[in-house]
């Protein structure tokens, strides 16, 4: 299981790789472009570029598909991003399960009719006096 620090060594070398492809690459195009070139210093260097670019090249993509698996949230070892992820969800989803619960009891409270049986209750507890009126 690799650690962050370990990844960022690794970053740290592949930089270093890719600084010394172009230094080769350097020095090959300073050597065909003096007067007189020598073709094999030229055959080494060239050789050396693309055996360096060939090894940046495989080290980016271990690192890209690494950085995908992370990204994408699929389980690998090493990380706690998906279930983090996944908790956060949950916690977004009951949070919203709040709020809709709260704004339906809302709306039921409001909408909400008392029945006869709470009519009756109400009218019995209320003596009510009926007044005439003088004709």
């Amino acid at each position: 299981m690799a650690g962050p620090m370990d990844k960022i060594k690794a970053l740290d070398a592949i930089e270093k790789d890719i600084i010394n492809c172009l230094q080769t690459a350097g020095t090959a195009l300073t050597e065909l472009s003096r007067e007189k070139t020598s073709q094999k210093q030229v055959e080494n260097n060239t050789h050396q570029f693309l055996k360096s670019l060939g090894s940046v090249e495989a080290k980016l993509t271990e690192q890209i598909n690494y950085l995908t698996q992370v990204s994408t949230g699929q389980p690998h070892e090493g990380s706690g991003y998906a279930s983090q992820k996944v908790l956060q969800m949950a916690w977004h989803r009951l949070q919203h399960a709040k709020t809709r619960i709260n704004e339906l009891e809302k709306l039921k409270n409001k909408n909400e009719k008392p029945t006869v049986a709470e009519l009756q209750v109400v009218v019995k507890s209320e003596p009510q006096t009926i007044k005439s009126e003088p004709r």
